[in-house]
């Protein structure tokens, strides 16, 4: 109910006309489905992949109403997992869903994103319900280093710090990644490589993330939230993980807003993902 409230007040959109701002595709079925049908289909899947647009007001929307679905057909067996969140911020993200530390401290100390008011009624459902949530991502200060010295600096790291980082080395993925995050950055060069590598960083650490914590929970379904780049068409994290676990059945959103809305050409989407949610650009934006 919270986020409905927030939603409805920041988008000047009531409940009920959330609705119709929003058309999801299954790319398997050639057809329209909704939300419940994503949900009946993890009934034989481990992890469900949403690729966001992080301003899509919509998109978040969605994902609070996966969540809270997932949870509702699959009590006990559900988590959330966050680009959103760094590997070293996991004590303070366990401590706020506990109850054991204030959410001012948590949004400091967690080092929250600039719009967290995005993701906090996740969090909030996630506390209230007592489900774990996986901070996922690798560390700026990492981050930073790859992208000044190449994946070859964290080498130099000590011990210590693989507790928050996915053991060496890290597969620099080629082939179509590559060449799409070279399109987006404008063409290849000594600078885009190294962005290239932090990149894959960033996707080797949350596809380790996901794995180490699947590995320690048996049978339960988890929900990842992270920039569709990381995991359109299969690739990103979501190849990573499945280079690190190939028993696991995945499944991937790609949503995202487009022009095309009120008459959607589905099969120029239908790389992307299992499923394609296209929302309303008409829209107010999250930022």
């Amino acid at each position: 109910m919270l986020f409905i409230l927030v939603f409805a007040i920041y988008t000047g959109l009531h409940a009920q006309e959330i609705g119709s701002r929003y058309k999801i595709y299954d790319v398997k079925k050639q057809k329209s489905i909704s939300i419940d049908d994503i949900v009946a289909d993890m009934e034989h899947a481990d992890v469900l992949f949403f690729g966001e647009d992080h301003n899509d007001s919509v998109g978040h929307y969605l994902e609070m109403e996966l969540l809270q679905k997932l949870h509702s057909k699959y009590p006990l067996k559900v988590a959330l997992s966050l680009e959103m969140f760094h590997t070293d911020v996991q004590t303070e993200l366990d401590e706020y869903l506990a109850g054991l530390i204030s959410e001012k401290n948590f949004v400091k100390e967690s080092r929250a994103w600039g719009n967290y008011k995005d993701y906090r009624p996740l969090i909030e459902y996630a506390k209230q319900n007592r489900l774990k949530v996986i901070a996922a991502n690798a560390a700026t200060r990492y981050s930073n280093a790859v992208t000044l010295g190449g994946l070859e600096v964290l080498k130099k790291f000590p011990k210590a710090s693989f507790t928050f980082l996915p053991p060496l080395p890290i597969d620099t993925a080629q082939g179509r990644y590559y060449e799409k995050f070279t399109e987006t950055l404008g063409g290849h060069n000594i600078g885009t490589m190294k962005i290239y590598q932090t990149q894959n960083l960033w996707d080797a650490t949350m596809a380790w993330s996901i794995n180490k914590f699947i590995k320690a929970n048996k049978d339960i379904k988890v929900l990842q939230l992270n920039g569709r780049f990381h995991s359109d068409e299969k690739l990103g994290t979501l190849a990573k993980l499945k280079q690190l676990n190939a028993g696991l059945k995945i499944l991937n959103i790609s949503s995202f807003s487009d022009e095309s809305f009120t008459n959607p050409k589905w099969e120029k989407f239908s790389h992307l993902g299992n499923y394609i949610i296209i929302t309303d650009p008409g829209v107010k934006r999250s930022y």
